[in-house]
């Protein structure tokens, strides 16, 4: 079977990618992610004053060990060593968490997957230990930010919407 890059067969039947040809480089990832809430629970995340305890550092282990179980979870995603996580937020208004994933690894293929798995845990991390003080939290804009290594080269959104 030669690489190729669908997920289906000729018979039309799911499979995975076949990446034993490809070439084994540093890949990396980055994702973002943005929670919004309530100013009163933002502001209550960041003084780590809720009940639940210190959120960040909970969603930031969350975010890695998603990681590292993607492909666990997305049926057709490629067991790969992941080799660093970064999990960094930032309080972009007060009432908007921006979660931001680093993900690298030497493999076949890249990490963009295990990047999104990694914010997508952390927001919901997020949701669950806030969810107590304000259920109308939203999570939205999960998106690939950055990607480098391997054949399709490098994508970088930022570059990519400065040229519209």
């Amino acid at each position: 079977m030669s690489p190729s890059s669908s997920h289906f067969d000729d018979a039309g039947n799911a499979r995975m990618v076949d990446i034993t040809d490809k070439a084994i480089t540093v890949r990396t990832a980055v994702a973002e992610v943005r929670v919004r809430m309530q100013p009163e629970t933002l502001q209550q995340v960041r003084e780590r004053s809720l009940k639940k305890g210190d959120v960040l550092a909970v969603a930031r282990l969350a975010a890695i060990s998603g990681s590292k179980l993607t492909s666990t979870l997305i049926p057709l995603c490629h067991a790969i060593p992941i080799e660093a996580v970064a999990v960094d937020f930032q309080f972009e208004d007060s009432a908007t968490l921006v979660c931001r994933s680093t993900v690298k690894t030497t493999a076949r293929t890249g990490v963009e997957m295990e990047a999104l798995t990694a914010c997508s845990v952390a927001a919901l991390t997020v949701y669950d230990m806030c969810k107590s003080i304000d259920r109308a939290i939203e999570i939205d804009g999960l998106k690939l930010m950055h990607k480098s290594g391997g054949k399709s080269g490098d994508f970088d959104r930022d570059a990519r919407e400065e040229s519209r």
